[in-house]
């Protein structure tokens, strides 16, 4: 049923192999500049599609699938796009902040496989406070390393360091959002093993 919230979930999942095309060139600010408006559209699609199903009360079974769908596709692809060009990177771990968006792919590929084995056998997962958070965390992570490549003047010297504002702030909280991640991941995983013999 193609309803105005399901096209706009449809264009995000759409949207994905360009947005991964514009990052693919750390060294070319517009490029990142215009993958960082990308990225914003497709946050601001994620909210109207959900406010419009619910205020149309078309909300549908094609919906609830696409939904998570297309969010844990856009930031699986922004994730693996800005490791593979190096753009996880920062002063003192060096290339150590690929970990933190290694625990988010994997907690995202654990807790859908987990889901869908509740979902056999008919028992729902509400979405937590703390995963509201967790999301939040990660697309202001992978927004901020987006803008910190289309801003590569903004810089502040610390410790006699000199870093990139945006990129510093990106990794910070993707560190944050995968804290939150090993937190609301257990938290998922303990109600699943009470429904496992």
């Amino acid at each position: 049923m193609l309803t105005l919230p399901n096209i706009l979930t449809l264009s995000r999942i759409v949207a994905v192999p360009l947005l991964g095309a514009l990052l693919w060139w750390p060294h070319w600010p517009m490029g990142y500049a215009l993958g960082f408006a990308m990225y914003c559209l497709m946050g601001v699609t994620d909210y109207f599609d959900g406010y419009l199903a619910r205020a149309q009360g078309t909300v549908s079974k094609l919906g609830v699938f696409l939904d998570p769908i297309a969010d844990k596709i856009m930031v699986a692809a922004v994730i693996l796009v800005l490791t593979a060009q190096g753009v996880l990177t920062g002063p003192y771990v060096g290339d150590m902040h690929v970990i933190a968006g290694l625990v988010i792919l994997l907690r995202e590929i654990a807790v859908s496989g987990l889901r869908e084995f509740l979902g056999g056998i008919q028992v729902s997962v509400p979405v937590s406070k703390l995963a509201k958070w967790k999301t939040t965390f990660q697309m202001i992570a992978l927004g901020s390393l987006i803008l910190g490549g289309a801003t590569p003047w903004w810089t502040l010297t610390l410790a006699g360091i000199v870093i990139n504002v945006p990129h510093t702030v990106g990794l910070a909280t993707l560190w944050g959002a995968a804290g939150l991640t090993v937190i609301t991941g257990w938290d998922y995983l303990r109600v699943g093993l009470k429904h496992m013999d």
